[in-house]
């Protein structure tokens, strides 16, 4: 039997300006502890900015997203235009601003956001082929942006973030951090992860079973 194949789009290193760390790692942890065959993608564009980590101050300097995103999976990550949705059985997208900065520009614009343009494509092309797609954290806010409205999705409670969702046509339903919200005729599965986790440990408990679930819904 062939292992099943997953692609995981990363949107820089780091919560403040690309992906979060601790949420891509135990996405590529549960992954690994499933068997199964990970292709990491992240676009090969500048980023909106860059975040001194410690200070939380914008830094005067330039960097590439898809570079970024090497530090996280040790190097292994290809351009997104790579990508190929014949390829995988499923796709999953962990959180962190990047995807509300360099992903899309919502972290500006909220609602009137516009997504980047490949990265919506791509998630398109999985949708149209009832291809599972996880969405952790922030990134369900693009849910209908990309997919339209009456998709199901969370981001866990914050009032602000899923009334952005809902005003887009999405169908926000609270969750708490160790829960996942599954739209079946869609087949997209979120959680909240860090909109709601104060801990790595709370956070790896709905990572984990957004895993379970895409898989099981290959």
């Amino acid at each position: 039997m062939n292992k099943k194949k997953i692609a995981v789009i990363l949107s820089g290193c780091g919560v403040f300006d690309g992906a979060e760390i601790f949420e891509a790692t135990l996405t590529l942890l549960h992954l690994d502890r499933h068997n199964i065959n990970v292709t990491c993608f992240a676009p090969d564009i500048a980023q909106h900015h860059v975040v001194n980590h410690r200070t939380g101050e914008e830094m005067i300097e330039t960097r590439n997203v898809l570079t970024e995103a090497s530090r996280i999976n040790r190097g292994e990550v290809s351009p997104l235009q790579e990508a190929d949705p014949d390829e995988f059985d499923a796709i999953v997208v962990p959180g962190g601003f990047g995807v509300a900065k360099n992903l899309s520009d919502f972290a500006f614009k909220g609602g009137e956001c516009d997504v980047y343009e490949p990265f919506a494509e791509l998630l398109r092309a999985f949708h149209a082929q009832k291809k599972p797609i996880g969405m952790i954290c922030i990134a369900p806010v693009l849910i209908p942006k990309i997919l339209g409205k009456g998709v199901s999705c969370t981001i866990g409670r914050d009032a602000a973030a899923s009334g952005e969702i809902d005003s887009m046509g999405g169908i926000h339903i609270g969750c708490n951090v160790d829960g996942i919200v599954v739209d079946h005729e869609h087949k997209v599965i979120t959680t909240p992860a860090y909109m709601e986790a104060q801990r790595i440990s709370e956070a790896e408990k709905g990572i984990s079973a957004l895993v379970e679930k895409v898989i099981s819904l290959c």
